[in-house]
């Protein structure tokens, strides 16, 4: 059967496309090999969430008496029903995605999509029966994998990745977690709350590395607090099981040694989803393991393009779903704004949150801006003293010259929720004035976004 646009992958991105393209009163087929959502629904962001909103809790229930609560000290995670409700959730928003694409009158093709040139795709099916379509558009949205690294070879038993330990049957006495970006902390996290010994280790010179370093030594902090180890500027050399322990050896500022644990946990990044989807048959060209692709993601092959973990840019999901809106757009012949990349918000769902967008305080200096740095902690809060979350703070950096808002770091309970109001502030140049004037409801948390932006303002002489 012949399409308009054919979507291979049914992630953010993917199922994006697909239905926008539809709505767009194009005939659109989607094609996939898993479970409809990808692995942000089915095995990343959605699950994780799941668990981590589980072990946060638990640890209300063990500090209820703080609140004035007695629940007798009888608070115990099961790891079966939390496992359990993580997984009916993903389910929950895979069959939704389910019901929009048939809504919108999608085609769903299961199996594994291939370019063929000409406009065609092959789908070979797990039953071993193929199909061929034909499409005038086709959009490459396969996705990332965890990264494997040859010190760490996953066994998943012992040596395990982030979709394995999704559904783990039992909280590990021990893990060492290698890899302190988000998806590191966030299970780091969740299994020092649920009371296991966590050693996290890093690299780089301090975790969450992309983050500001005033943001990632208050997470430090907040890990030691939940009894977890932190170990950076740490290199893992091997990982070596033998009798049901695991034997890792690193090599840090001390030199090298060996620790030891019931589970590892390898969270050193993604890998785009690139091989076995025909691009060497059709000569779509690739760098550094990522597809090339224009401002509209258009490849270097006409009727090719290609969106979110497989191009250059944050894998990110909201990432993937914008591109796809772009593409989708320029494909039926409107004129979409190209995405403005230095405005992409991020988010880290450990507790404390971490969010941000722009640049961090580091990267404006190294590009010579002269900058002013509004902050305001969460300590002078109410809204955040009475709820029992003081840890964390709100950062802003501004051009010292125009005023406009740069960057903004956030640490604290709930500023994932809050940095939607800083990306829309640095995506449309709003400036320290304007923000500091703001009127935010009293008492919440949102509210020390002014305070950080009027602690900026003081250091401006004319307003």
């Amino acid at each position: 059967m012949d399409y308009d646009i054919i979507v291979i992958g049914s992630g953010p991105g993917g199922y994006a496309a697909a239905i926008r393209g539809a709505q767009s009163g194009k005939k659109v087929a989607l094609v996939e090999r898993a479970e409809l959502g990808g692995i942000c629904v089915n095995w990343g962001c959605i699950p994780t969430k799941a668990l981590l909103k589980s072990a946060q809790i638990y640890q209300y229930a063990l500090h209820a008496d703080s609140f004035g609560v007695e629940i007798g000290g009888h608070a115990t995670p099961d790891m079966t029903n939390i496992v359990a409700r993580s997984r009916s959730i993903a389910n929950t928003m895979s069959k939704g995605v389910a019901f929009m694409l048939d809504k919108n009158k999608v085609d769903v093709i299961e199996g594994q999509g291939s370019l063929l040139g000409g406009g065609m795709v092959a789908v070979a099916r797990k039953d071993g029966t193929a199909s061929r379509h034909k499409a005038q558009h086709i959009i490459l949205a396969t996705g990332s994998r965890s990264k494997e690294i040859p010190a760490i070879k996953i066994d998943g038993k012992y040596v395990i990745n982030y979709r394995q330990a999704l559904s783990l049957e039992r909280i590990p006495k021990s893990i060492i977690v290698v890899g302190s970006g988000a998806i590191g902390c966030e299970f780091a996290w969740y299994f020092a709350a649920l009371g296991s010994k966590v050693t996290l280790i890093e690299y780089l010179p301090d975790i969450l590395p992309l983050e500001d370093e005033e943001v990632s030594k208050c997470m430090d902090r907040s890990f030691r607090k939940l009894h977890a180890t932190v170990m950076t500027s740490a290199a893992v050399k091997s990982v070596t099981v033998c009798n049901d322990r695991c034997s890792v050896e690193i090599e840090d500022k001390k030199g090298s040694r060996t620790l030891e644990s019931e589970m590892v946990l390898s969270a050193t990044g993604v890998t785009a989803n690139i091989d076995g989807i025909g691009l060497e048959n059709i000569g779509v060209a690739t760098v550094n393991g990522k597809v090339v692709v224009d401002e509209f993601y258009r490849t270097n092959v006409a009727g090719v393009y290609a969106i979110g973990d497989i191009v250059p840019g944050p894998a990110l999901a909201h990432v993937a779903s914008a591109e796809a809106i772009c593409c989708i757009d320029k494909i039926c012949g409107l004129e979409p704004q190209p995405i403005d990349y230095t405005a992409i918000p991020s988010c880290v769902y450990t507790t404390p949150e971490v969010a941000s967008v722009g640049l961090t305080e580091k990267q404006a200096r190294e590009k010579g801006r002269e900058i002013r740095v509004g902050k305001f902690s969460f300590t002078a809060s109410g809204k955040a003293l009475s709820a029992g979350d003081r840890d964390g703070f709100v950062k802003l950096i501004f051009d010292g010259s125009t005023n406009e808002l740069l960057g903004a770091h956030l640490v604290g309970a709930n500023v994932t929720e809050m940095v939607g109001e800083l990306t829309l502030a640095k995506q449309t140049g709003v400036t320290s004035h304007i923000i500091a004037h703001i009127i935010h409801p009293h008492p919440t948390m949102s509210e020390t976004i002014t305070q950080a932006a009027e602690n900026a303002e003081e250091q401006t002489m004319d307003l």
